[in-house]
Order: structure tokens, then C-alpha cells, then sequence
């Protein structure tokens, strides 16, 4: 055997150490490092070697891996070229913006502003603008309302902000809504995104009107969300923060007409928008949820309510210390007096639909219109008519009324078309509803027949009478007591409003002579052509009816009821246009004018209109009160004002108990008081007859002949041999005419 096939003896040093780990041995200085550097090669071989799981659930776990891989690779791939998408839509919008300037006044109309006869603002039309203002030129207290209640991030976010979306996503949710019904999370940037119509102008083209294009510029889609961001982003990009801010301050609509800070401060507050206080500049910002709802002008109560959460807001956000919010609830923002009295809305409207519609109705400037109107005299008005239905009517009862006062020349300068006078495009009782006149009527008739050369103190006899209507049959008018007093003067004939009187010189003066006074004086609509043109059986407005009396007051010359003095653009000094009324041609004599006045103020100070009187001024007027008692009227004058009252129902329900001798006389005594407090005693412009010799009878013509005026041989109209016997013979047996025209009157017709 060779010494290699010897089996080795085992030293000493081996059996110390059996069945434990030998102790390493030493190694010099020199192997150490290369000792390490091999170890960690060791490890990586042993986990290089190590086997993968095999079976089913290697098979998953590397089709998982694989399916990760892939919607990692195509999600960043995709990401990536929508992200160059977007970017790409957005640097086109960004090029697409305007500059800032352009976007500042956005309004689809033009503004009208109306001022009162003293130059004082009284009542705006159309989309109100009140001039240019930044972020940096409004009050702070303003800016840092709207920051709080509509964006609190607005000075952080990139023009969008997906924390507010997703918020208000949730709570619609919660809700019961739909993600995008209700709370739109939209940012201060996205809401003016939203007002400029994400740049897309009108197009008349396009088959809707500017209003429909402008709604649908503001619904919510998710189309239409995604358009918003994208331009919103671009804005951001564009414009600075306060940029932004200014644009939405200039075109954000805050109720009653007005557009923009500045035009909300003016028509509210009455001062420009950098001097708000804490308390207005938050009830400006509460109004950006529900501009109309909250206007202060709707429901002051509701709008206070609104601000003193926007206060709160501004607390929490550190806008305004606890003293400072405290103090601002405690004093909340107040209308100016002109914005609480929102006086003269149905004149406003009646101002505007008078005017050239181009400048009032759908004018693209802004206009400002100087009018007639007294405020004092206004207050008057809905102040006399308020304390009438307040103290002699029912509470539930749905009577209306109208008023209408002017100057002898006819400007206006008061008008209330209802009960209701704080309202605006309401219908209008004073300008738009034609109604029957009643005894209204008569002093056109003995306007006629006085500028003809009849006296008041010509006697008529008042009794039974008929006219035989061709076609109709026999017509017999009765007076409102039914009862006859026999002869009477012609101005105790109009002082108790009899009817038979009133019929016989109108036949006796010829009705187309009655119609042509009316009609001159102002009274447009057409008149009846039958016998009961005498009974107020036509139908008139109460303006024209104003009008046409002030006519008489004036001496006999028509007038055109007018409210607008001059119109002229914002910033120009020379008018447009001025006056459309005044006084025209002459009607009827001054001297025939002046005794119609002496005939009307004995109606005031002794026949049906005594309700009237007041303060010991000499005043003269007519009641009217038409068929089954629908109309009451009273008007009259003051030497100084001619007021004119209607009332009745809308639904021509008749009036109960009511005549134009007792509530429409009541109110416009209520009315004609207040306007003269302070005002020297005038006497009318009245002139009294001259005692004739003698006395005539005044008649109509007889039925076969045509006809002619008729004139009683007392006074200065001469006659003849021939006319002495006629009247004679006529008074003795009766007689009448079937005058001019067929028309016949309604049956019964009873007027006083």
C-alpha cells in the first residue's frame, strides 16, 4: 500500500475539539481583504441559483407581472400624449383671449338711468354698468368677501381646483342630487370662464336670441366642464390673479339690473364700490348665489340674512376680527333712500315705452333720461291711495286704482298704474287699460257747447225723453236717481251729473261737434258715434283722460301728456332729443274754457264731487261712474294740478257701493292734499256768467232735420224770427233727433 491509501491517524488537537466547530484559522494580513470580497459573491450566486415557484402560481404571478408592465408602459405613454393634448388646447386658447380691457364690460344691452325733475336718480332700466373698477380699486372688504364666499383658494390654485370639485361632488351626491346638479365647486377663475361664454361670441345666425345664448352658455355638462377647465387654465396662464378677480368684479350680474361691482354699490347703496363697508361689501358678494332671489330691493330681510353668513366666512377666514364681525351683524347694510323709495316704477315704464325704443327698451348704450317726475308729489300719490285702502276699504278685497297728476301743460309728475306701487313691468291701470268714462265725459260737451255760444246759465229742461235710433228702436236715457228735476241750468245740469240734460245739448250741439272736442283734446280712442257719446259710453285711459282736462285748466288748449324731458348718452353734455309733449293747438275759446272751469267747481263745491274738498281751495273737477257701477272716476284741478283717480276691477267685476263721487273722490282728495302742503291758496281760472235778460230753453234739433247747433236767444248768439218759433213750437210738443250715426247705447245706461 502507498502511503496515500494509509488511513491518518487523528491528532490530539482533533479529538479536543470532536463535535464542536473548529476554530478558524488565523489569517494573515494579507488574505483578509480578499476573504471579504469573495463572501457577498458567494450570496449572490446562492440567490442567482435559487429556483423560481413553478406550478400554477408561477404562472399567475408572471402574467401579473406582465399585465402591470403593460398598463404601466401604455398609462405613461398615454398620459404623456394627452398631457401634449392638453397642453396644446390650452396654448390655443391661450392665444384666443383678448386682451383684458375687452372683457371688463360683457352686458348683451345698454343701461337707462332716469332722473327726476330736480336732476336726482329715481329708477334704472336695462343692464346697468356703473364704470370700470379692478381688484385693487374696489373696498377690501368687497374683495375679501368674494374671495371667501366664492374661492377661498382662488390665490392658490392654477385656475382649477379638483379638492372643491370633488367636495361638491360629494355633497351633491349626499343630496340626492346629481354629481353636477347643485354645488358646482367651480372656482372664481372657472365662474368667469363661464361669464365670458368661454369665448365664444354671439351669433345672430345661430338661430337664438341673445338671452337663450347666454343660458346656454351657463349649463353644466361634462362636456362643458372640460371646455371650462381648459380655458380656465389658460386664463391662468394669461392674466394675473387680481386680473382675473377685476374681470369677474366687472361682469358678475348682482341684481336688479345691475352688472359689476360698481353698478351694484351705486344702485343699492348709493355710493361707488372702493367705499363699502364690511356689511355692504357682503351683502354685494351673497348675491353672486341667487342675484334675483337676494337683491335687496326684492327682500332687504333675506339679503341681511345672506350677508351675515358671508361675515362669518370672512371671520373664519381671517378677513375680519370678532369685534369687526361682530359689529358688522349688528349694523347690516341699509338701501339709499333712492334704492328703498323705488319710486315712480309704473312712470318708469311708462317713460320707457314712450321713448324710441332704440334708446330706451333695447338700447346698446347707456342712456340717461331726465323726466317730469316729482318725487315729492309721487309719495303723495301712492301715499293718498295706500291710506284710502288701508282705512276705508276691506282687506280682501281685489278693487284697484289708478293716479295720474300733472302740470296744466301736461308734464307728469306722478303716476301709480296699481295698488301696488313698488314694482316694475307690471301693468300699468294709468296708461294701458282702456275703460268706459261715465260722466267723465260731460265737460267735452259743455266745452262744445260754450265755445258755440252757449251760457252756464242756459236752462234745459231735465224730464222724460226718447230718441228713436234707425235700426234699433226707441232709446230713453234716465238719470242715476231716476228722478227728473225739471228745467235746470246748464251748469246745475253737469253739477248733479244729470244725464237728460247732458244727452239733449249734446244732440243739440250735433255729436260729431262733441266728438271733434274730445277728440282734440286729447281723447284717442274712438268714440261712440250713437246718443250715448253724451253717457261716457266710450272708452279712454285714464292718462288721456288727465290730460284732456288739463286741457280746460289751461285755457282751452290740448295738451300731449309727456315724462321725458331730454335723453342723451352717458358722458355727453347736448341731448339727443328733447321733449315729445306739452301744450298744442287751441281747442275751444278761453273765455268758453274759463266758464267750463267756473261750471266744474260748482261739482266740487256743491254737486256730487263735495268728497273732493280740502283746505279751502277753490277746486273743480267731474265724477264718473259707469254702466252696473265697473268704473269710478274723479278728476279735476287746483289752480296749480290736474289729477285724474280711476277704480275698478281688472275683471270688470262691478264696484259695490262705489261711485266716482265717493272713494275715487276720497282718494283724490287723499292725494291733491298732500301735493299742495305749503302751497300757497291759487284761485282757478274761472270766469262766472253775466246775467242774461232772459232765459232760453235748450233743445235739440228735431229728428227729420240735420244737425245744427241750436243756440238759446238769451246771450250773444243772435237766432232769428224763425228759431224763436221753432223752440216754441218744440217746447210745447216735445222733440228730439236721431242725430249722427246708428250706434245705439247700451239699454238702462246709468251714469253720475
Amino acid at each position: 500500500m502507498t502511503d496515500k491509501n494509509k488511513r491518518k491517524r487523528p491528532l490530539v488537537a482533533d479529538k479536543r475539539y470532536s463535535g464542536k466547530a473548529k476554530p478558524k484559522p488565523k489569517a494573515s494580513a494579507q488574505a483578509k481583504p480578499a476573504a471579504r470580497k469573495a463572501a457577498p459573491a458567494r450570496r449572490k450566486a446562492t440567490r442567482a441559483k435559487r429556483p423560481r415557484r413553478g406550478g400554477i402560481v408561477g404562472f399567475f404571478a408572471a402574467l401579473a407581472r406582465w399585465f402591470w408592465r403593460l398598463i404601466w408602459t401604455i398609462t405613461w405613454r398615454v398620459s404623456l400624449v394627452a398631457f401634449l393634448v392638453l397642453a396644446l388646447a390650452v396654448g390655443y386658447i391661450y392665444t384666443t383671449i383678448p386682451p383684458l380691457e375687452a372683457l371688463l364690460d360683457g352686458r348683451a344691452r345698454g343701461s337707462v338711468t332716469m332722473l327726476d325733475r330736480e336732476g336726482d336718480v329715481f329708477a334704472w332700466r336695462g343692464d346697468q354698468f356703473g364704470g370700470v373698477v379692478s381688484a385693487e380699486s374696489v373696498s377690501k372688504h368687497l374683495k375679501n368677501a368674494v374671495i371667501a364666499t366664492e374661492d377661498r383658494r382662488f390665490y392658490r390654485h392654477f385656475g382649477v381646483s379638483p379638492r372643491g370639485i370633488a367636495s361638491a361632488v360629494r355633497i351633491n351626491l349626499s343630496e340626492g342630487r346629481g354629481p353636477l346638479s347643485g354645488h358646482g365647486g367651480s372656482t372664481i377663475t372657472q365662474q368667469t370662464a363661464k361669464l365670458l361664454c368661454l369665448g365664444e361670441p354671439y351669433d345672430a345666425s345661430s338661430g337664438m336670441t341673445e338671452k337663450e345664448y347666454e343660458a346656454d352658455c351657463r349649463r353644466s355638462s361634462l362636456s362643458r366642464k372640460a371646455k371650462e377647465a381648459l380655458f380656465a387654465v389658460a386664463m391662468e396662464l394669461k392674466y394675473s390673479k387680481n386680473d382675473i378677480l377685476s374681470i369677474y368684479l366687472n361682469r358678475a350680474y348682482m341684481g336688479g339690473g345691475a352688472f359689476g361691482a360698481e353698478a351694484a354699490a351705486q344702485r343699492f347703496f348709493g355710493k361707488p364700490s372702493a367705499a363699502l363697508s364690511a356689511s355692504e361689501g357682503a351683502m354685494l358678494a351673497g348675491l353672486l348665489t341667487a342675484p334675483t332671489t337676494l337683491s335687496p330691493t326684492n327682500n332687504l330681510d333675506r339679503s341681511q340674512s345672506r350677508a351675515a353668513t358671508v361675515i362669518r366666512l370672512m371671520e373664519e377666514q381671517g378677513y375680519l376680527s370678532a369685534a369687526e364681525a361682530d359689529e358688522a351683524i349688528a349694523n347690516p347694510a341699509q338701501l339709499s333712500e333712492a334704492a328703498e323709495a323705488e319710486a315712480g316704477g309704473y312712470f318708469a315704464d311708462w317713460v320707457m315705452s314712450s321713448g324710441p325704443e332704440f334708446f330706451t327698451r333695447n338700447t346698446t348704450e347707456d342712456v340717461i333720461i331726465k323726466t317730469t317726475l316729482d318725487q315729492r308729489i309721487q309719495r303723495a300719490a301712492e301715499d293718498g291711495l295706500k291710506w284710502i285702502f288701508e282705512n276705508k276699504v276691506k282687506d280682501t278685497s281685489k278693487a284697484q286704482a289708478a293716479i295720474v297728476v300733472m302740470s296744466s301743460d301736461g308734464a307728469v309728475r306722478a303716476l301709480v298704474g296699481g295698488r301696488k306701487t313698488k314694482v316694475a313691468g307690471a301693468f300699468n291701470r294709468a296708461t294701458q287699460a282702456m275703460r268706459q268714462t261715465g260722466s267723465a265725459f260731460k265737460p267735452f260737451i259743455y266745452a262744445a257747447a260754450l265755445d258755440l255760444g252757449y251760457s252756464p246759465d242756459d236752462i234745459i229742461v231735465d224730464e222724460p225723453y226718447c230718441l228713436n235710433i234707425p235700426g234699433s228702436g226707441e232709446w230713453c236715457p234716465k238719470n242715476y236717481t231716476k228722478n227728473f228735476k225739471g228745467p235746470v241750468s246748464l251748469t246745475d245740469a253737469l253739477k248733479d251729473s244729470l244725464n237728460i240734460p247732458a244727452v239733449k245739448v249734446s244732440e243739440s250741439v250735433g255729436r260729431e261737434t262733441v266728438s271733434t272736442v274730445a277728440t282734440q283734446f286729447g281723447i284717442k280712442s274712438d268714440l261712440a258715434a250713437g246718443p250715448a257719446l253724451a253717457l261716457g259710453a266710450s272708452e279712454g285711459t285714464l292718462l288721456e283722460m288727465t290730460g284732456a282736462y288739463a286741457g280746460i285748466l289751461n285755457g282751452g288748449s290740448s295738451v300731449t301728456p309727456y315724462g321725458l324731458v331730454d335723453l342723451r348718452l352717458l358722458g355727453e353734455t347736448e341731448p339727443l332729443m328733447g321733449t315729445g309733449g306739452g301744450i298744442n293747438e287751441r281747442v275751444i275759446q278761453e273765455d268758453a274754457a274759463r266758464q267750463l272751469v267756473y261750471m266744474m267747481e260748482k261739482v266740487i263745491s256743491e254737486g256730487t264731487g263735495q268728497r273732493a274738498q280740502f283746505g279751502g281751495r277753490q277746486l273743480a273737477g267731474k265724477t264718473g261712474t259707469t254702466s252696473a257701477n265697473k268704473d269710478a272716476w274723479f278728476v279735476g284741478f287746483s289752480a296749480d294740478y290736474v289729477a285724474g283717480v280711476w277704480m275698478g276691477y281688472d275683471d270688470n267685476t262691478p264696484l259695490t257701493g262705489v261711485t266716482g263721487g265717493g272713494l275715487p273722490a276720497e282718494i283724490w282728495r287723499e292725494t291733491m292734499s298732500r301735493v299742495h302742503e305749503g302751497m300757497p291758496l291759487t284761485e282757478l281760472p274761472m270766469l262766472a256768467p253775466a246775467p242774461p235778460s232772459n232765459f232760453t230753453q235748450v233743445q235739440p234739433e228735431p229728428q227729420p232735420q240735420p244737425q245744427q247747433p241750436q243756440q238759446p236767444q238769451g246771450g250773444n248768439r243772435g237766432g232769428g224770427a224763425e228759431n224763436v218759433i221753432d223752440r216754441v213750437l218744440r217746447d210745447i210738443f216735445g222733440g228730439g233727433s236721431s242725430g249722427s250715426g246708428s250706434a245705439a247705447p247700451a239699454p238702462g245706461f246709468l251714469d253720475r
